[in-house]
């Protein structure tokens, strides 16, 4: 596990072509009408578009901001993006769940029913996470999100057993989220697959840096209207809409949801151009945070830039910790410059 985290980094920005993917071949050699009948089926999804998942703002004493998470969550609104709370990089391991309780509240009490809502409630104990679940359905969240517990190496036959008792338990529809990098395990798509049949299970978040995966994951069930793929891999957001996955969840939307929504548009519409300059754009900014740093160090640089702009306090949840100094100075300059505060 300790490898892969130090990989992240290293893999995010790894050309596309330079891999064994046929992403591009594959977009460019679909039919007009292959194409339409592509765009006909993500449109009737439930579950599409940009998903931005949340930096979880804190205090000095080390308590959730409730009015920053608002402030974040406005502005995803005006972009035409939506919330996912307690993912990867809202440090969802860190934070005890009754302050996911009161930070979800504090969303739900103004977006509820006006919105998709995405919540994560992943753990290490399965009572726990069907608990949080319940908790969230009464307040308004529309899908649960959950990746696998990561402190036991599961086989397939108990990586398809917890999502199906998960699903059974809880009353929201789920989506299945694949992350190596924390959990230290790959979903088989063949399990995916098998989880995909039933009725409470709606989706794959898949964040794996494997383009052949990411391809075969997208042609798999790109063309199925009771079950959406996301992609949690920002740099391959161009490639996969092409392909014809169904939506977005790029950390660094916090920073610019409404560049992620615009990218998300042009690609409906093919504008191949266009996307291509987003793709560029929000690859420049998303490098400012991640280049060269671990997962956990460049949560914490992602949330100086947040600071910088306004939207959030720069503190952590332990046992995270913040950025000082010059390299918070070096992080602060670099942002302005790149979105011209």
């Amino acid at each position: 596990m300790i490898a892969a985290r130090r990989l992240w980094t290293e893999q995010l920005f790894v050309p596309f072509w330079r891999e064994r993917s046929n992403f591009k071949r594959d977009s460019q050699a679909m039919t007009n009408e292959s194409k339409k009948q592509i765009q006909d089926v993500r449109q009737s999804k439930r579950f599409s578009g940009v998903v931005v998942p949340l930096v979880t703002p804190a205090t000095a004493d080390g308590r959730g901001d409730g009015d920053g998470l608002l402030r974040i969550v406005d502005r995803l609104a005006e972009a035409g993006a939506e919330p996912f709370v307690f993912g990867t990089t809202g440090e969802a391991s860190s934070v005890p769940n009754e302050e996911k309780a009161r930070l979800t509240g504090v969303i739900c009490d103004s977006y509820a029913g006006k919105m998709n809502l995405y919540a994560g409630i992943a753990g290490n104990c399965l009572d726990e996470s069907v608990e949080l679940a319940k908790r969230f359905a009464d307040m308004g969240v529309t899908v649960a999100v959950a990746n696998l517990p990561s402190y036991y190496a599961l086989e397939d036959a108990q990586m398809l057993r917890y999502f199906e008792v998960l699903a059974d338990a809880i009353p929201l529809p789920l989506i299945i989220y694949n992350i190596p990098a924390t959990t230290g395990m790959s979903i088989p798509l063949d399990i995916v697959d098998q989880l995909s049949a039933h009725e409470n299970i709606v989706g794959l978040k898949d964040s794996e840096r494997d383009e052949v995966r990411l391809g075969e994951a997208i042609i798999r069930y790109r063309n199925r209207t009771d079950f959406s793929h996301f992609v949690g891999w920002a740099a391959q957001s161009k490639n996969a809409l092409l392909l014809g996955s169904d939506g977005l969840v790029p950390s660094s939307g916090n920073l610019v949801p409404e560049m992620y929504r615009e990218l998300y548009d042009f690609a409906l519409k093919r504008d191949l151009s266009a996307v291509q300059d987003l793709q560029d754009l929000t690859d420049d900014i998303s490098l400012i945070y991640q280049k060269g740093r671990s997962l956990g160090s460049a949560l914490a640089a992602l949330k100086v830039l947040m600071s910088e702009l306004g939207h959030c306090e720069k503190y952590m949840w332990p046992p995270l910790v913040e950025i000082d100094g010059d390299e918070e100075a070096e992080l602060r300059l670099q942002i302005v410059k790149a979105v011209g505060v």
